[in-house]
């Protein structure tokens, strides 16, 4: 199913499938020869999606962009099934497993894999050629790929990163305190936009 969303809607290459369960909405482009296979869910929100030339979107990967972090997939890129990618970039012959998950102004560098349940953090910066292993997490710029049982090691190159900061916009609470009702309430209303939505013809 295709939505318009603000004015957006989906534009696909004639030479492109798109699976009739996918979901797209709002400013999503699909390259030539790229496939979207079954239950897909590209989201642009009020961002854009851009899927190169020769892609393969695979079944139940969710896609998603916004205003602040549009999303770019380059040429020959393959989503492994329910990958979650959010405002991020991913360069050309790029290879994202199942379960993989990319999160916002993440870039993952040309020929790199993230291999099954491999998790980016967000401004993290995966370089061309590597791998980050089944189950394991990319964080920071420069990045460090580290097990997932490492904790301690992860935080401290994630919590620099401010991840509520950068995706909510909404400082890191205090201990003892919490950010939720605000964030809930915010992302809500930002969700709620959706009910002027109408399906795009084509």
């Amino acid at each position: 199913m295709r939505y318009r969303h603000q004015g957006s809607e989906p534009r696909i290459d004639k030479t492109a499938y798109v699976a009739p369960t996918a979901v797209l909405c709002g400013d999503v482009r699909i390259g030539p020869g790229s496939a979207v296979s079954f239950g897909a869910v590209l989201t642009a929100e009020d961002g854009t999606i851009d899927v190169g030339h020769d892609c393969v979107i695979m079944e139940n990967a969710v896609i998603r962009a916004s205003k602040r972090a549009r999303v770019r997939i380059g040429n020959h890129v393959l989503v492994g099934p329910r990958a979650y990618l959010t405002g991020c970039t991913v360069e050309d012959n790029v290879f994202l497993a199942a379960g993989s998950t990319i999160f916002n102004h993440a870039v993952i560098g040309a020929r790199a894999e993230v291999r099954i349940n491999g998790v980016v953090h967000i401004r993290t910066h995966v370089p061309p050629d590597a791998t980050v292993p089944i189950g394991w997490v990319a964080v920071g710029d420069p990045v460090r790929i580290l097990p997932p049982n490492e904790h301690e090691k992860i935080w401290a190159a994630q919590e620099p990163l401010d991840f509520p900061k950068v995706v909510f916009g909404l400082d890191r609470p205090i201990e003892g305190e919490t950010i939720m009702p605000e964030l809930t309430r915010r992302y809500a209303g930002f969700l709620r936009r959706r009910h002027g939505d109408d399906v795009a013809v084509g």
